[in-house]
């Protein structure tokens, strides 16, 4: 049985997740708490206050601790308190900060769950979880976040200018995923294991290849989008001349591989959990936004 839990993040991923382990119906007497920073726990910002409100009133504590600054001792320290630390750090966090908190947790010796991929680094995560035996482990891999494939700025779909664009060719999948859908998944994963641990776990709403996306854009809205390509060329151009995260999270999707697997591949659907598909969260997030 799993006494305490922590979650480390409380941003859209770690909120989810940490809602998701309240609310599980097997969490019994399971104890929950977030790591945040001690400026966030202080802060008189209403929003802040409200989260943190709504969080007492779901039995939460709090520990005090910003990962970024905070070395691996100290985490571990931490860590070494809970039977599961799930990691759902920001992916603007400085590079590795993944490394740093596995090999926290394996200092501190308790079980690691993590429902953040940020690619080359997740690797030598890993690695190096593969590589040790003093705890068990799981990683979640959960695609990209369902509300980005609508961001302009992310550039697959813009819906202003009515484009759809492909990364790296148009036979390239992506995996799509809700916050609240990965929650889901991870609180059943970690509350309900079923013989989980040491392995790499699939989780899905939806995958569609680019040419997908651009059909079901144009059957949604009854029109047609205008279709372009950015290959690997264009790609590495856009980073050459200006390297921020979401040009190179498009770089790192047009190479297609390990972002996208098959939703019958997955945890979700092995334990029958209904996910949120990208043609409902059309219906049922982006048309309700933008009316």
């Amino acid at each position: 049985m799993t006494d305490k839990v922590l979650v480390l993040g409380a941003g859209e991923l770690g909120l989810a997740v940490l809602q998701a382990l309240a609310q599980h119906p097997k969490r019994r007497s399971t104890r929950l708490a977030v790591m945040l920073r001690q400026g966030t726990l202080e802060s008189t910002d209403k929003d802040k206050v409200n989260k943190i409100d709504h969080m007492k009133g779901l039995g939460i504590a709090f520990e005090a601790c910003d990962v970024s600054s905070a070395s691996i001792d100290d985490l571990a320290a931490i860590f070494g308190k809970y039977d599961v630390v799930i990691s759902c750090t920001g992916m603007e966090l400085p590079s590795g900060t993944q490394t740093k908190l596995a090999h926290a947790a394996v200092q501190g010796r308790i079980g690691e769950g993590s429902s953040q991929n940020l690619f080359d680094e997740q690797l030598s995560v890993r690695r190096l979880l593969r590589e040790q035996s003093n705890m068990e482990w799981v990683i979640v891999s959960t695609g990209l976040f369902m509300s980005f494939l609508f961001l302009a700025d992310f550039g697959v779909v813009d819906l202003d200018r009515r484009v759809v664009r492909g990364l790296g060719s148009w036979e390239n999948c992506i995996t799509l995923t809700t916050p609240e859908d990965i929650g889901r998944v991870t609180a059943d994963v970690i509350l309900d294991p079923r013989g989980i641990k040491n392995q790499v776990v699939f989780v899905a709403g939806d995958t569609l290849s680019y040419e997908g996306v651009g059909e079901l854009m144009d059957k949604h809205y009854g029109e047609t989008f205008k279709k372009e390509l950015w290959d690997l060329n264009i790609l590495a151009q856009q980073l050459r001349e200006d390297p921020n995260v979401m040009v190179k999270y498009r770089e790192t999707f047009a190479h297609g591989i390990g972002v996208a697997w098959g939703v019958e591949e997955t945890i979700n659907y092995e334990r029958g959990i209904r996910m949120t598909d990208a043609k409902a969260y059309l219906r049922d997030v982006i048309d309700k936004d933008s009316s």
